[in-house]
């Protein structure tokens, strides 16, 4: 915990106390660290220093505009799926230039509206979005830099969910696919192709696979230059891990470096990294408050009032995260199941994690949750989407506030003949 840590026995988030936090803005909710924000996008920044690789965000990890914000502040460009995640990044002041358009099912009225904003790159996926864009790209006699993503065949990723680089997952093309159409696109008045982009997967641990990712783009960049085509860029996505548990360990920042630099020397080509989860996972936890302690077959439950459509990952991935009593307690350690209120069964936030007694109203902090966390909330059960707050020192802000019932309803409609 390098953002959260005890003082007098009290959980903060940097210089406020979690429970101050709790009194102000009401369980459950998201607090999120600037300082560990800043600390990390540093370290990565140099860490790929020697390769001169750009950091292009990957909103999809945290699409807060406070936390795109502040990266914007240290330099980040951004990588988006969709107009929503666009029009956020532009709102947080990060340049169009800046912007990469990845996602394998991008509509025409998203494209277009890229387009139109001058977005520094788009990365086609498929045939069929290069048809797209071919219609597209006229329109006010604009040149559209575009990339092509190549499917590896590498496997990578903390579950096969969240591997994306295999031969059979939907994204990208083969290197054969990639090539024929970057040909097509150099003969293209409007297209202008200009690399080929990559994404393995998702919380990778092991260096090997960006490695192996790596030496397949080198190889296919050389290629295309001895068709006499022109490779500037290498968009190598992201992936990178943390470590949820204690017996994980996060990969070599320097080590990965040093695959970019080895990277960018063999291809001589301008790289681009897309990190999400490794900037932002540790720089934020939810907080939730006990609503009952309660055994059922022999389990201890601990019901907290965050639930499966504030934190989806343990129930779509199996994730573990780490959950931690915001006041220190003594006495001995038992194992318990953290479940929420959500009629579902797979509503649990952690299993058999050990904590101490406690009781209703003591509050509970759930770690490494500032990536995938309120970015993949729903209001199932009705519930209300989990507001987010943001702490720099001994200052904090509530970046996104709880809706009201009436506002969650107020895009519904009665129709006249119910």
């Amino acid at each position: 915990m390098t953002a959260f840590a005890r003082q007098g026995g009290a959980l903060y988030a940097e210089g406020v106390a979690i429970a101050t936090l709790a009194d102000e803005i009401a369980t459950p909710f998201y607090c999120y660290s600037a300082a560990e924000l800043r600390r990390r996008y540093r370290l990565l920044a140099a860490a790929s220093a020697a390769s001169g690789a750009a950091i292009a965000y990957a909103v999809k990890a945290n699409g807060n505009l406070a936390l795109l914000s502040l990266l914007a502040t240290l330099g980040a460009g951004a990588d988006v799926v969709s107009e929503g995640e666009l029009r956020r990044a532009l709102k947080a002041g990060i340049a169009p230039a800046r912007v990469l358009f990845s996602g394998v099912g991008k509509a025409a009225d998203e494209l277009a509206f890229a387009i139109a904003r001058g977005i520094g790159q788009i990365n086609i996926e498929s045939e069929a979005e290069f048809e797209r864009l071919d219609r597209l790209s006229g329109r006010g006699g604009r040149q559209v830099a575009v990339a092509f993503r190549v499917n590896p065949d590498v496997a990578a990723g903390g579950h096969d969910k969240i591997s994306t680089g295999r031969r059979g997952d939907k994204f990208g093309m083969t290197f054969a696919e990639a090539e024929a159409l970057y040909a097509r696109a150099a003969r293209h008045p409007f297209l202008e192709p200009v690399g080929l982009a990559s994404h393995i997967g998702s919380q990778i641990l092991e260096l090997s696979a960006f490695e192996t990712a790596f030496e397949r783009l080198a190889q296919a960049a050389s290629r295309l230059r001895a068709r006499g085509l022109g490779v500037a860029r290498l968009d190598v996505g992201g992936g990178l891990g943390v470590a949820y548990r204690d017996d994980e360990r996060e990969p070599s920042l320097q080590g990965y470096g040093a695959l970019l630099a080895r990277l960018a020397r063999a291809s001589g080509a301008a790289l681009t990294i897309e990190p999400g989860r490794w900037l932002v996972a540790p720089a934020g936890v939810l907080v939730t408050a006990v609503n009952a302690v309660k055994r059922a077959g022999g389990r201890r439950f601990v019901i907290v009032d965050a639930a499966m459509n504030d934190l989806l990952r343990p129930a779509l991935y199996d994730a573990c995260h780490p959950v931690w009593p915001v006041a220190e307690r003594g006495g001995a350690l038992h194992a318990a199941t953290v479940a929420g209120p959500v009629c579902e069964s797979g509503d649990v936030l952690a299993g058999d994690v050990l904590l101490p007694d406690l009781a209703p109203g003591d509050l509970l902090a759930i770690g490494q949750a500032g990536a995938y966390g309120a970015a993949m909330a729903s209001a199932y059960n009705g519930r209300l989407l989990v507001p987010e707050a943001m702490v720099n020192g001994d200052r904090f802000a509530l970046v996104r506030r709880r809706p009201s019932h009436d506002e969650a309803m107020a895009l519904e409609r009665l129709p006249d003949w119910t």
